[in-house]
């Protein structure tokens, strides 16, 4: 037990917190910037199986903050580069490469596998699909974000409230780290907190992170964060579809511009967000099925057929032509 020693001579840890880590499976979501600190901490410290998830590849734009890579990995699958050099890291530790993204048809036979959920993609569809899928199956789940200088990590499900009791609406604009910009060290401070939050759960270690949410502002090096314990479950929120589960009944609706690159839909209407507010444009009996390029325009206009309409709603993020999960 030399590797773990100075884990194991933590009071709060010691040799029973060391068994359950080397028993547990845990599943991560996305090979990108969370997962550079998330995935050599938890190898590090001896977590039995890791399944690793992610339908990228490496790109050169991706190198100054997703340091598990390096120049002659650019081009080759996120997932099955990051397994191999974890290989070299630990042992102990089996790390299965998935490259493919996490969609709402391959959530659930994932996450009833792993003992805890990490969410480090940076795709807020994928983050509602986990919790919706740990909430259903009782698994914590840890999810953490940032978008230039700001982010958070908290943890969910298991017991704890879901992401959605504590965002159960989505700002206007969800920025991203394409189009706001990112520094590498920001995110390294809250995928270390992913790292630490999961092996407090596995660990059994008392305060569980389960219920808190930690925020983090790089510029002045701020940290605030609350608990959410007694957070109600929203009665009324939107699910995701994948386009598999489309079905010939359902009023299928793209809201991306006619040039707008990605997945084709076939056979469906375009609208924009804004037709949305007028209740004589919208079919009646039938499934609305919202589909978009990351999911906002969706959520935004399901929000406005909702002030109108009672029938069932549920949303598709379609993403680009090449699935983006790096955060």
């Amino acid at each position: 037990m030399t590797r773990y020693a100075r884990q194991i001579a933590l009071p709060e840890f010691g040799a029973g917190g060391q068994a359950r880590l080397g028993a547990a499976h845990v599943l991560v979501v996305g090979a990108g910037g969370l997962a550079a600190p998330v995935l050599p901490y938890l190898v590090g410290a001896g977590v039995g199986r890791i399944t690793l998830m992610d339908g990228d590849r490496v790109s050169l734009s991706n190198l100054h903050r997703q340091t598990l890579f390096r120049m002659e990995d650019v081009g080759l699958p996120k997932a099955q580069v990051a397994a191999e050099h974890m290989a070299t890291l630990n042992p102990d530790c089996e790390v299965s490469a998935v490259s493919e993204p996490l969609d709402p048809l391959n959530a659930s036979d994932h996450v009833v596998a792993a003992d805890l959920v990490l969410d480090c993609a940076d795709s807020f569809a994928a983050s509602y699909v986990l919790s919706d899928t740990c909430l259903e199956q009782g698994k914590p789940f840890i999810s953490a974000s940032i978008v230039g200088t700001s982010g958070y990590c908290g943890g969910f499900c298991g017991g704890a409230p879901s992401l959605r009791a504590v965002f159960p609406d989505l700002p206007d604009r969800l920025g991203s780290c394409d189009t706001d910009g990112v520094l590498g060290p920001c995110v390294g401070v809250l995928g270390s907190l992913q790292a630490q939050m999961a092996m407090e759960v596995l660990a059994r270690m008392e305060p569980q992170p389960l219920g808190q949410l930690v925020s983090f502002e790089a510029i002045g090096h701020r940290f605030g964060g609350f608990r959410f314990d007694g957070a109600p479950e929203p009665e009324d929120g939107f699910g995701f579809l994948a386009p598999a589960q489309i079905t010939k009944a359902d009023w299928l609706v793209d809201l991306r511009a006619e040039d707008e690159p990605g997945p084709a839909l076939p056979n469906a209407t375009r609208r924009t967000v804004t037709e949305f507010d007028h209740p004589d444009t919208t079919p009646q009996g039938v499934r609305a099925v919202l589909a978009c390029r990351s999911g906002l325009r969706s959520w935004q206009a399901a929000t406005r057929l909702r002030g109108h309409w009672d029938g069932e709603i549920a949303l598709i993020a379609l993403g680009d032509v090449q699935q983006e999960t790096d955060p």
